[in-house]
């Protein structure tokens, strides 16, 4: 079988949400036999190295194009009435490269990583030239429509209408999806739901496929941190609007509490790119902020409490699961617990409210066995529920190409 993977950035290296689960998915493929072409755009020419890095460790055949300047590809968005995010990611390059391959090629399925690149399936002038179609799979891993739709809550003028249109256009063209592919998938069953009443009655198989945690990654520090004094960490790409917009409600709203019971307790920020308003925070009331880290594990293991403060968020987060993987108790919001297997006091703290988080963080600072507790159930439940092959083993049937739905 050879499958040809459509991803938004090249999924090497895997440091971060969207890339890691794209990542896990080929590298599942390549273990069970499937032959993989993974065609991505990319905007700096240091990216070419990491094509190559998937081709010669992890078996891969790639297709790679630059795309355009980031102005020119949004101005032709707005022309030609595109979402911005298909416009974002589209390469007419990489579009005559993909055509070339189904017309040179036996492709038995396309996996699309969010709706964005289903653009490269509809613009196909090869799909309706070849013999068989291949099976058409999506990956939305979340409801960006809704995402878009939440951006537009809070935005003023001009951006509010930027986002409103977003959300139109990118809820059309997840309807698409919908009628026009063989299957599409999310990371979280709520968004599954989110989809179904969206879509009403979409053609497409729907179902959910989340994230996994590999524990060679991740795992528990071999002396944790003495649980006296929080020294909490929030880990994420910090340009990255939901993780923006939690940190500062966390650092305004929660964190004076936090220092008032604690002096000494330290709130570390880790993730690239932080934003001007992240960065001032640096040096400022104990924390610290750290930009690009190589790796992120040590700063999991020299904190003794992770924070997910989230209030705009979508699917299911990563990094509580690496948090859990860590054996690193959590504290966070619903909406930032949402889609993860989780119980309230038992392998998770939550709290909606500034003072319902700080209680929590209470709770877990003054309670060893309490701590303990959750702790060893958060690790229970990685051991359990959060291996990379158990979670992906519904994509091998999905892929099944006898099951293709003639159009």
């Amino acid at each position: 079988m050879h499958c040809l993977y459509l991803a938004q950035r090249i999924p090497y290296p895997p440091n971060k949400g969207e890339k890691l689960r794209s990542f896990h998915q080929i590298n599942f493929l390549r273990k069970n036999d499937i032959e993989v072409t993974v065609a991505a755009p990319f905007e700096q020419s240091d990216e070419l190295g990491y094509f190559r890095t998937l081709e010669q460790e992890y078996g891969c055949r790639t297709l790679s194009q630059p795309l355009n300047h980031k102005l020119r590809r949004y101005m032709y968005g707005i022309a030609s009435n595109s979402s911005l995010s298909e416009a974002h990611f589209y390469s007419a390059g990489l579009q005559q490269q993909i055509d070339d391959l189904l017309l040179q090629q036996n492709i038995d399925a396309i996996v699309c990583t969010a709706s964005s690149m289903a653009n490269y399936v509809f613009r196909s002038t090869s799909l309706g030239k070849i013999a068989r179609r291949p099976r058409l799979i999506m990956d939305f891993m979340d409801m960006d429509s809704h995402k878009w739709l939440q951006y537009s809550y809070n935005a003023k003028l001009p951006m509010r209408w930027v986002y409103q249109r977003e959300a139109r256009l990118v809820r059309h063209l997840e309807n698409r999806v919908g009628k026009q592919f063989d299957a599409c998938f999310f990371v979280a069953e709520p968004e599954t739901n989110l989809y179904q009443q969206q879509a009403g009655n979409p053609a497409a198989e729907v179902l959910s496929i989340g994230n996994g945690i590999d524990p060679a990654e991740f795992y528990p520090a071999t002396q944790p941190v003495e649980v006296k004094t929080p020294h909490l960490l929030f880990a994420g790409v910090m340009d990255y609007t939901p993780n923006v917009d939690a940190m500062l409600w966390f650092y305004n709203e929660v964190w004076p509490k936090v220092l008032t019971l604690w002096p000494d307790a330290t709130l570390t920020i880790a993730g690239m790119n932080p934003t001007p308003a992240i960065a001032r925070l640096q040096g400022v009331n104990n924390v610290k902020v750290t930009g690009f880290v190589e790796d992120i594990l040590p700063y999991f293991h020299e904190s003794n409490v992770f924070v997910a403060p989230f209030r705009i968020a979508r699917g299911i987060q990563n990094k509580i699961l690496q948090a859990f993987a860590c054996g690193l108790p959590v504290v966070s919001t619903s909406m930032g617990a949402e889609g993860i297997r989780c119980t309230p006091g038992q392998n998770i703290e939550v709290g909606d409210e500034p003072n319902d988080m700080f209680n929590a963080i209470k709770r877990l600072m003054t309670a060893p066995h309490h701590y303990q507790s959750v702790r060893n159930s958060a690790l229970a439940t990685i051991d359990e529920h959060y291996s990379w092959d158990g979670i992906l083993t519904p994509l091998l049937q999905l892929l099944d190409n006898d099951k293709v739905t003639p159009r």
